[in-house]
């Protein structure tokens, strides 16, 4: 009696996991850099306890993936302003250690570091931070990510990729680490474009409709959960009146 409630809970669960993950993305459409995150899903038979061995399909939230589809491309003019034609990431130092980004909108502290807008320095391959001498001019930023001023070289900002993208876990701000102990290595096909930031990959309209959905799926199912309550009630109820 208790199997439709069992599998609608287990529905409206992963109904709500993942309306987070949706509201999440609508969220950051305008971070620099972002990856939108979907979720899998998968069949769950469950058995029951019964003589008969009577199964129970259920939903199972698999986990979730991240779509690796490069953002808009937007020309900023600003020379601390990079962008990354690949699949790769800079890296940057935090207080919880190396993270990846694909983040470029880059400043320069008071020290003469390049850091993140949140004050994070940007890295060079040797996990270094970069300065930036007082006074330079004439920044330029090759597609290698080579820095170079008028007063010649003073660094390289690190590009690294990974075989699979899948094990970077976002962490906020723009921000991911790595899981399940994937090695990066140096660039080979991705490109520094200076003067441009990389935008959110996430569609707001989809999102948006996805949330849509999402919430009508939700109010259906939560119906369907009262009527099947309704139902025990009263089948309760009729046994009850019979003894």
């Amino acid at each position: 009696m208790e199997n439709g409630l069992y599998i609608g809970l287990s529905r409206q669960m992963a109904l709500q996991k993942k309306m987070d993950l949706v509201a999440n993305n609508i969220a950051n459409v305008n971070t620099p850099g972002y990856r939108a995150d979907k979720m899998l899903f998968e069949e769950y038979v469950y058995k029951t306890n019964t003589e008969n061995q009577e199964k129970i399909s259920m939903v199972l939230d698999y986990g979730q993936f991240k779509d690796t589809a490069t953002g808009p491309m937007t020309h900023t003019g600003n020379p601390l302003d990079v962008a990354l034609d690949g699949p790769g990431y800079m890296m940057v130092e935090t207080p919880e250690g190396t993270k990846y980004t694909r983040a470029g909108n880059f400043t320069i502290n008071n020290e003469g570091i390049l850091v993140t807008p949140a004050g994070n320095a940007v890295l060079n391959n040797g996990e270094g931070q970069i300065t930036i001498p007082e006074g330079a001019k004439e920044i330029v930023i090759t597609g290698t990510g080579e820095i170079v001023t008028d007063q010649g070289a003073v660094g390289q900002i690190g590009i690294v990729e990974f075989g699979n993208a899948q094990v970077l876990k976002s962490t906020g701000d723009g921000y991911y680490r790595v899981e399940g102990g994937e090695v990066s290595a140096p660039a080979q096909r991705t490109v520094m474009k200076q003067h441009m930031l990389e935008g959110s990959n996430v569609k707001a309209v989809l999102e948006m409709t996805d949330l849509i959905e999402i919430s009508r799926q939700y109010q259906s199912n939560q119906r369907a959960l009262q009527n099947e309550h309704e139902l025990q009630r009263s089948t309760i109820q009729k046994l009850s009146e019979v003894n």
